[in-house]
């Protein structure tokens, strides 16, 4: 700082500050603050990626595509699957929730033995996707609509490769369900209630974009949740998966 007499009256003149801020068009960092975190990609991703998405909601998220792939229908029953839901919903700060995976079973051993339909252990909704979108108010709305790619995210909001215009490859739109469009269970497509590989059974999954080939959107191939059967439980990628699940906060 220098200062200067004119006239009796006082002049400061003040110099540049040294660790200022650069301006912000300079394309400089600022050192004093901390650099945003980057947004997921919007497909693809390491299986275990827990990076942080811009602009999520976390506490309104309440269903997700799941990011983890499975080789095989073999997911550890339906308690394997919960907590698959549960695990990769922590990672991304929302395992405040009960979270259920959206699969039938024809014999649950908790439950006696008795078949159990997937859309009776997701709660009664509503349900809003990881970017606060809603995916369906109730029970009824649900089973009424069909897979959208802008909706059917995964937990990080990341659209699921499909068959809509510029997605990447491979093509993993296939998501096991078990299930009729009404959400009940299929009779022999579970891959033995979630725990079988066979390659000789096979298992009911829908799409969650609701495109079939060519981008048709016509019934069946644009049901979220019973499109067609896949190949076989032993593997999970012909016809277009990957092995995932449909996740739910029931509370």
């Amino acid at each position: 700082m220098r200062v200067m007499s004119m006239a009796g009256v006082l002049l400061v003149l003040s110099l540049p500050l040294l660790g200022c801020n650069k301006d912000r068009d300079s394309g400089a960092a600022s050192p004093n603050v901390a650099a945003a975190p980057l947004s997921a990609p919007s497909s693809g991703g390491a299986i275990g990626d827990t990076s942080p998405v811009a602009g999520a909601d976390k506490g309104a998220m309440s269903f997700f595509v799941s990011s983890q792939t499975n080789p095989n229908a073999d997911l550890g029953g339906l308690s394997g699957a919960d907590a698959r839901c549960q695990r990769l919903a922590s990672a991304v700060g929302a395992g405040s929730s009960t979270w259920h995976a959206y699969l039938s079973v024809a014999h649950d051993v908790a439950s006696g033995n008795k078949p159990v339909n997937a859309r009776d252990r997701i709660g009664q909704g509503p349900w809003y996707n990881q970017k606060g979108v809603l995916v369906a108010q109730d029970l009824k709305a649900l089973h009424a609509r069909t897979g959208d790619p802008e909706v059917f995210l995964d937990e990080r909001g990341r659209k699921i490769n499909g068959q809509w215009a510029g997605s990447p490859a491979p093509l993993e739109h296939d998501v096991l369900t078990g299930s009729d469009a009404n959400g009940n269970v299929m009779a022999d497509m579970t891959c033995g209630d979630w725990t079988g590989s066979s390659a000789n059974s096979a298992a009911q999954v829908g799409h969650s974009d609701g495109l079939g080939p060519n981008k048709n959107g016509s019934p069946p191939y644009s049901s979220w949740n019973s499109a067609h059967a896949n190949q076989s439980c032993a593997d999970t990628a012909p016809r277009g998966g990957a092995g995932r699940i449909y996740c739910f906060a029931v509370k």
